[in-house]
């Protein structure tokens, strides 16, 4: 089966008496425009999303029948858990997971980042509080930073985040 599009979240959508049937994906996964997994049922999906990126996320419907949902499962996986005190840790904490091209994710007042051993050793020696749990990273923080000054009189993401962790003199 080939899937071109999404067609909404199973929260806007009324199941009724059909069956889901979960696409399991991993974080990484979310965002493949080609991709070919397998429903929990086992029925072989070919995503082939060619005209966007789809970013994917928990409960989107991908397939509906008169019987049958297949809906996106996004797996829990080993993430970095960052909950910042203040403004000046929540943009130096960003700062230094994105100075290494790591992608973010947020839930509430937590920063989080996919597991990686050396990055969790540089946060906990830095002093920031840093756990390790099983979570699904469902919330990308998606930026555009343009080092090299505002464009359209507009101040870039990097130029604010700097504003953020410099004191006024």
């Amino acid at each position: 089966m080939i899937i071109q599009q999404k067609i909404g979240n199973i929260n806007a959508i009324d199941p009724g008496d059909r069956t889901i049937d979960w696409l399991p994906l991993e974080w990484f996964e979310t965002s493949k425009r080609i991709l070919r997994k397998r429903t929990q049922s086992g029925q072989e999906i070919a995503l082939k999303f060619l005209a966007e990126n789809p970013q994917l996320t928990q409960g989107d419907v991908l397939y509906e029948t008169d019987q049958m949902l297949i809906v996106v499962e996004v797996l829990p996986c080993d993430v970095l858990v960052i909950r910042p005190t203040s403004m000046y840790e929540m943009a130096s904490v960003c700062y230094e997971i994105g100075n290494k091209h790591l992608p973010l994710f947020f839930d509430e007042d937590t920063v989080l980042a996919p597991f990686e051993a050396p990055l969790f050793r540089l946060l906990t020696a830095s002093g920031y509080a840093v756990e390790q749990q099983q979570r699904k990273l469902l919330q990308p923080l998606k930026t555009t930073v343009l080092p090299h000054g505002p464009t359209n009189g507009s101040e870039s993401l990097f130029s604010k985040i700097l504003k953020l962790t410099t004191s006024p003199e």
